[in-house]
């Protein structure tokens, strides 16, 4: 008679539903799918959620709840099922899509997105999930608040500059949109000073920052966005995950010798994250050699500026994550050491 040596139960999180499939494990390694129900995504429907797993889960058996981090609205449920004890892991979403993809499914509803979270659950080893550092969430919050008062700016600015260009511009006009611009400045002055001391109230995170902006073109407010957006690079494992979760992963299409589209970054990632690494990669192109040198190199080999941009920003993200990693501050000298140090070792 077949065991059953594992339980997940598999989430597929949306802003009012939590669609849930429970799913085990077999010691001949055959994973089985036995019961689905959907649940509000509140509190009322985070209880009925655990009280209907206990039900037809074996007890004896540890229940894991795995789900995609999408967005803001699975942090809730996973908070409350933390602080339940039950375990919990938390999966990149371009991780479980191209899992999905390997499965026999033709049409992607909640109930197929909920059982591939859950048969991912079954046949991969998932890490616990821990709540994020609360400066890395207050971060966040304040990136991302900051980036849509600049959006709105922007906005205003433009509308004023189009009023300006008219024949007859209304002085009503005019004015309002210039208040507009001065209030919302002020806001961003505010958010940034809540964030500066945000930092400065944590020596760790102060010093993670400064260490990551020491890169030339990385600023602090780079520097800390991309830890707030990471939570201080908890869920990533390699370079390759994390310029995947970024959206900086190359996608091609080619099969045999007919068909051969053009390499291309997915997108599917964290658009603030992406965002952030915009200005400072030209930055770094502007003052950095090394970066110069990349660039140079890879429009000299296909001509496309912002294609190699593209690939800076990607350099740019990796090499944060490995300052972060080592602890080590930025030495623009550090592969010409090295070379130097091979050559001696050579003689």
């Amino acid at each position: 008679m077949r065991q059953i040596v594992k339980q997940v139960c598999g989430i597929d999180v949306s802003q009012k539903e939590l669609v849930v499939a429970l799913g085990r494990m077999y010691d001949d390694w055959s994973p089985e799918i036995w019961c689905y129900k959907t649940f509000s995504n509140n509190a009322k429907g985070f209880d009925s959620l655990v009280s209907w797993v206990k039900k037809f889960a074996i007890e004896s058996i540890e229940v894991r709840y795995v789900m995609e981090s999408t967005g803001v609205y699975h942090e809730k449920l996973a908070h409350f099922l933390y602080l339940n004890s039950q375990s919990v892991s938390i999966i990149l979403p371009n991780k479980i899509s191209n899992y999905a993809r390997t499965l026999d499914v033709r049409t992607v509803t909640d109930k197929t997105a909920s059982e591939a979270i859950t048969l991912f659950g079954l046949e991969r080893k998932s890490d616990d999930w821990h709540p994020p550092h609360p400066v890395f969430k207050q971060m966040r919050q304040l990136v991302r608040e900051r980036d849509q008062i600049v959006q709105a700016r922007t906005v205003a600015k433009n509308q004023l500059h189009a009023e300006q260009a008219e024949v007859e511009p209304l002085k009503g006009t005019i004015g309002r949109l210039k208040k507009q611009i001065t209030f919302l400045d002020k806001q961003i002055a505010q958010v940034v000073g809540e964030f500066n001391v945000l930092i400065k109230s944590n020596e760790k995170i102060k010093a993670d920052v400064e260490l990551l902006a020491s890169i030339p073109g990385v600023g602090l407010l780079t520097a800390a966005t991309v830890l707030a957006e990471t939570n201080g690079f908890d869920l990533i494992r390699s370079k390759k995950q994390l310029t995947s979760y970024a959206g900086l992963d190359v996608k091609e299409k080619q099969s045999g010798t007919s068909v051969k589209g053009k390499p291309k970054i997915s997108k599917k990632g964290n658009k603030h994250l992406r965002k952030s690494l915009h200005l400072p990669a030209l930055a770094a192109i502007r003052h950095d050699d090394r970066f110069k040198a990349i660039f140079a190199r890879l429009v000299g080999k296909h001509g496309i500026k912002m294609k190699a941009a593209v690939a800076v920003q990607r350099k740019l993200l990796e090499l944060m994550y490995t300052l972060y990693k080592k602890q080590y501050k930025y030495d623009k000298d550090y592969l010409q050491q090295q070379n130097q140090e091979a050559k001696i070792e050579i003689k």
